[in-house]
């Protein structure tokens, strides 16, 4: 058994650096890692940092934000997260971490604001100078199966790790554990984000909401490695089969559309000519601005300098989450969220390009603050009330990918998803006292497939990165912050308000 001041699971950009402002307030920090470092979705991020280039672009950065998504951003949210980075990035470049001084422009900015680290490795950059500044290094190969109770407040987890279960009792968890973007068939996410961190908050009696907002990246190669959106920035142009750049059909600012637009217009173009493509040929200096891309396709039997990239949509980003405040805060006692983990509100329907890592920087700090200041005088009882571990067998994630393929991604259709539906409730998924990493991991993606589908179906509409081919428009505007979200909570429900 272990005990901690504040216990972070996920050791991506939110739970680093977290820490980091966790360790300059002296207090104790166990950060924990499923998988060896650098780990989580942040070391795959090739598009850097958004940042508002000055005081003046500040308010263009907000707007470009509310407009991507499409109505459901809350604007105090963004505005107070655009507003903070400035003093992040000035704490970054304090410490050394070696930022392009050039920003470059990507999808649904309007302005070239988004600053990058070791060419297109931005995300691997940042969370290797930032492991650099701890004090302790996170515990490696251990996997939350369950959240402990205190009576009513949250106080610790039961891990999984090499020689068992290990309980760390710890005045607050912070969890940072990332996505679900391995639920589908092609991916630009790691093999862990399995949605963990949103199944043991659902569990622990918090609200989940707006899971059937999940971002595709528009190119992606067929492996789901990823293709930066950078490169868009730089020039390089969309193709069909027939060898016609299509996106200035679709969109007035073309390859620099939002995701959103940009994802449904690949998947039409695919299923109307057969294919399509990604010219790099004319972006100067590819192999220095852009090595990763570079290096992918050249694993593919691919040179991205002579030959066009054949290219899919991707699930990329998750939209929504457990549902926190401005703090991080989960509305449960002791239990704090930040980065792809969490819906704060800034992504909305349709998250802004090189947004995530931004918020991952501002919520890990304030949700880290907000915990300790939490702490309190925290007594643990002698025993601790462990929840039960949801699992069911890894054998079952082929078919259920395949089946999330065809029923949850760039193009969704009602009938679809009520016999996806079925399919999924017929699946075993069962509460445990303890169960291997993999039978937590794919009882974490059977439950979210269900949700996943369960908000699909509840949002007739069509909005953001949600498109319904039997819904094909946008519903009514909304003008509160919880008008247009849809809302989970146990047992297996969901609201659409």
């Amino acid at each position: 058994m272990l005990e901690t001041d504040l216990l972070i699971l996920g050791a991506g950009v939110a739970g680093v650096y977290a820490a980091l402002w966790a360790e300059a307030q002296r207090a104790t920090t166990l950060v924990v890692s499923k998988d060896p470092l650098p780990s989580g979705s942040t070391p795959w991020a090739q598009g850097g940092v958004a940042f508002p280039v000055d005081e003046a672009d500040v308010e263009a950065h907000i707007q470009d934000t509310l407009q991507a998504g499409r109505g459901l951003v809350e604007e105090k949210v963004a505005r107070s997260i655009v507003e903070e980075a400035p003093l992040h990035l000035e704490r970054l470049l304090r410490w050394g971490l070696p930022f392009h001084p050039q920003p470059v422009r990507e999808g649904g900015h309007s302005q070239a604001r988004v600053r990058h680290l070791g060419g297109d490795r931005s995300g691997l950059w940042l969370l290797r100078g930032l492991l650099a500044r701890l004090n302790r290094l996170p515990l490696q190969g251990y996997t939350a199966l369950s959240l402990l109770l205190a009576g009513d407040r949250v106080g610790g987890a039961l891990l999984l790790g090499p020689e068992g279960p290990v309980e760390v009792r710890a005045g607050a968890v912070l969890l940072a554990t990332g996505g679900f973007g391995s639920l589908f068939p092609v991916s630009t996410a790691p093999p862990g984000a399995t949605g963990d961190g949103m199944v043991l908050a659902w569990r622990a009696g918090a609200i989940l909401r707006d899971l059937e907002f999940v971002q595709f990246h528009p190119t992606a190669l067929p492996n789901g490695a990823l293709v930066s959106e950078a490169v868009r920035g730089e020039g390089a142009v969309l193709l069909n089969a027939l060898g016609e750049r299509f996106m200035p059909r679709y969109a007035e600012l073309g390859e620099l559309a939002p995701r959103d637009v940009v994802a449904r217009a690949v998947f039409w173009e695919r299923q109307q000519t057969g294919g399509t493509y990604l010219d790099l040929r004319v972006v100067e200096h590819l192999e220095e601005r852009f090595p990763t891309v570079v290096a992918s396709a050249r694993a593919l039997g691919l040179d991205p300098t002579k030959d066009l990239l054949s290219v899919v949509p991707a699930a990329h980003y998750v939209m929504g989450g457990i549902r926190t405040d401005t703090f991080g805060f989960t509305g449960l006692p002791g239990l704090y969220a930040a980065g792809e983990v969490a819906s704060t509100g800034l992504h909305g329907a349709n998250r802004l390009a090189s947004n995530s890592l931004l918020e991952g920087l501002v919520m890990g700090k304030r949700a880290a603050l907000a915990a300790l200041q939490d702490l309190g005088e925290v007594s643990f009882p002698r025993q601790l009330q462990r929840l039960p571990v949801l699992a069911t067998s890894p054998d079952i994630l082929p078919a259920l990918r395949h089946r999330v393929g065809e029923a949850l991604g760039v193009v969704r259709e009602g009938t679809r998803l009520r016999a996806f539906l079925t399919f999924v409730k017929a699946l075993p998924l069962q509460e445990k006292p303890w169960a291997t990493r993999e039978e937590a991991e794919a009882g974490s993606l059977l439950l979210l497939a269900r949700l996943v589908a369960q908000g699909a179906l509840l949002r007739e509409e069509s909005r953001g990165a949600h498109f319904r081919e039997d819904f094909p428009q946008e519903g009514e505007p909304f003008h509160t912050e919880v008008r247009g979200s849809t809302f989970f909570r146990r047992p297996l429900d969901a609201t659409h308000c």
